[in-house]
């Protein structure tokens, strides 16, 4: 079981621009919980995120000597990936490919054959440079712009993506439009189809919704999970009327409930979410 704290995405469309200090210092709480993975910045313009500016500031003041968390940073294009790729710390590049032609367009101002190409370039600079990318499938649920959905579109995308040598491949629910009706064929599909490849469920929720859908993704044969603690965040380029992130303490208790061993460190988690509630203050 993998789970991903994903502080960049509840960040990213924040209001009020977070202090470096503030955001460094509420890192290094999460970077003391556990997390297999911690999303933690963005290398994009900061015309287009504002808010993540400074991630470079940021990183050069992580503690990373004591935690096993490894660093995942965001990037939308290759000029990105190669600034990312120059960090030794930076362990994960992240590229959104969206299965919507809209979406894709909207999001990155390329085609989905372009964005194809660019992660062909993507994989190859992070085997010169020892990186590993993990590609998103946004709109991985289905999407509002009428573009083609179903777990077949998915599976030729992955069939791509793995031709290139792609090993984790994240299916994103960009608008909140999953169910468990439209997640767990795609997860118990996939994972039969890829048994190399590691899928991870990037799940939007409400506080009504998200048990459903964690249960749907796990009992399909998902094991990595990205989550924000408190719900925070979104994607501010889908320009919709928005659900949270997963709350990552939802997927804690979910997992508890299960009996599954999480190896976090609950007295940092708390913490961390004591940090959060003040970070993310006033909105």
């Amino acid at each position: 079981m993998k789970l991903i704290e994903c502080p960049r995405d509840a960040m990213q469309g924040w209001p009020d621009f977070i202090p470096t200090a503030t955001k460094t210092a509420y890192l290094n709480q999460l970077l003391r919980v556990g997390f297999d993975t911690l999303d933690f910045g963005s290398f994009v313009s900061p015309k287009a995120i504002p808010q993540l500016r400074d991630t470079a500031e940021v990183l050069a003041g992580l503690n990373l000597s004591q935690t096993k968390t490894k660093l995942l940073a965001i990037v939308a294009n290759l000029r990105g990936a190669e600034t990312a790729a120059g960090y030794p710390e930076i362990q994960y590049l992240g590229f959104p490919l969206s299965v919507s032609e809209t979406f894709q367009q909207r999001n990155t101002n390329k085609s989905i054959a372009e964005a194809l190409a660019e992660v062909a370039q993507m994989q190859n600079l992070c085997e010169q440079r020892g990186k590993e990318l993990v590609v998103y499938l946004s709109m991985g649920f289905g999407n509002p712009y009428g573009d083609p959905w179903n777990p077949e579109v998915l599976g030729q995308f992955t069939q791509k993506l793995d031709a290139l040598g792609i090993r984790i491949v994240a299916l994103s629910d960009t608008i909140g439009a999953s169910t468990p009706e439209t997640i767990i064929p795609p997860f118990r599909e996939l994972t039969a189809a890829f048994p190399h490849i590691e899928f991870g469920a990037h799940l939007h929720t409400t506080p009504q919704s998200w048990r459903e859908k964690v249960e749907a993704a796990y009992s399909a044969g998902c094991r990595r999970f990205d989550g924000a603690l408190g719900g925070i965040g979104g994607c501010p380029m889908a320009a919709d009327e928005l659900t949270g992130n997963m709350a990552t303490e939802n997927l804690v208790q979910y997992l508890q409930e299960q009996g599954v061993p999480t190896g976090l460190d609950l007295a940092a988690l708390r913490e961390a979410q004591r940090m959060s509630a003040a970070v993310f203050a006033g909105h």
